[in-house]
């Protein structure tokens, strides 16, 4: 259902890659509810999804830009100006890459050459869109910029290796540059903590399908969804969230405020038993 709550708002989406990402399901409901939009993405991520057919969908432009780019940047913002006939309403950052996971380095034993650049694509890109966007003055007052992250960025999930220190520093730029955002140009800086999503980039972490269902047992609310994110975003592009910023939101199924569900514990509880009976038979023996 749409309730028309960008109408007449321009932004630009970075990192839709194909259908299963979530930034490919904000431009879609962004599009439902009446906003014009400028895709991007790197280019080597552009020829390896289908993004020309959200573009195709939805009515926008795509323009190419690396956003470790200052160069690129300040081109897509040029662009998006020119193409959306004015300044920006909202932007989306949904990019995230660890080059240490892919090759599958632990995280106690790094490729730092592949850290440095997981951190400029994860992280610093983050501070360097904002930095366009707040120089060249392309944002309208009350818009709102959303990045997207992890609650590994305060919590230790082993596997998730060293995006958890680029959202830790994510979630920091957020804040900062979010201040000088605020006060100048009176525009919202926000975060999302997403439960985790069964994405291209997400399933490429080690033992993701495990923890998908360990925080799905966890959620009272259950995991949310792509879409379901998708929606939260929109209603912070939305004037709905005017005084919304500097926040780190956690959008779980309250999987963040969990110390222990029934379920996991009777999954303990089971295997705890188990055990038991085993001792007991390899005693007897």
């Amino acid at each position: 259902m749409a309730y028309n709550l960008l109408k007449g708002k321009k932004g630009i989406i970075f990192g839709a890659l194909d259908s299963n990402s979530i930034a490919w399901k904000v431009a879609e409901r962004a599009h439902e509810e009446g906003a014009e939009f400028v895709l991007t993405n790197a280019p080597v991520a552009l020829r390896m999804g289908t993004i020309n057919q959200l573009a195709e969908k939805t009515g926008s432009q795509v323009i190419p830009a690396d956003a470790t780019s200052m160069k690129d940047l300040e081109h897509l913002v040029d662009e998006s100006m020119k193409i959306l006939g004015g300044k920006i309403d909202f932007v989306l950052h949904s990019i995230g890459m660890s080059v240490n996971v892919r090759r599958g380095y632990h995280y106690t034993d790094q490729d730092y050459k592949f850290t440095k650049i997981g951190w400029d694509v994860s992280a610093l890109s983050f501070h360097r869109v904002m930095n366009v966007l707040y120089n060249k003055k392309a944002m309208n007052e009350w818009g709102s910029i959303v990045a997207l992250s992890y609650i590994a960025a305060q919590r230790v999930f082993p596997d998730y290796n060293d995006m958890a220190d680029n959202k830790a520093y994510l979630e920091s730029v957020a804040r900062s540059f979010g201040y000088f955002f605020g006060r100048d140009f009176k525009v919202r800086v926000n975060t999302i903590s997403q439960s985790p999503t069964p994405t291209t980039a997400g399933s490429g972490v080690k033992g993701f399908d495990g923890f998908l269902n360990y925080a799905e047992k966890m959620s009272p609310l259950g995991n949310a969804t792509a879409l379901e994110c998708a929606d939260y975003t929109i209603s912070l592009f939305s004037d709905l969230t005017k005084k919304v910023t500097l926040q780190n939101l956690f959008h779980d199924g309250g999987f963040s405020k969990m110390g222990i569900s029934d379920e996991v514990m009777q999954m303990f509880n089971e295997s705890a038993e188990k055990e038991h009976k085993k001792h007991k038979k390899d005693k007897k023996k």
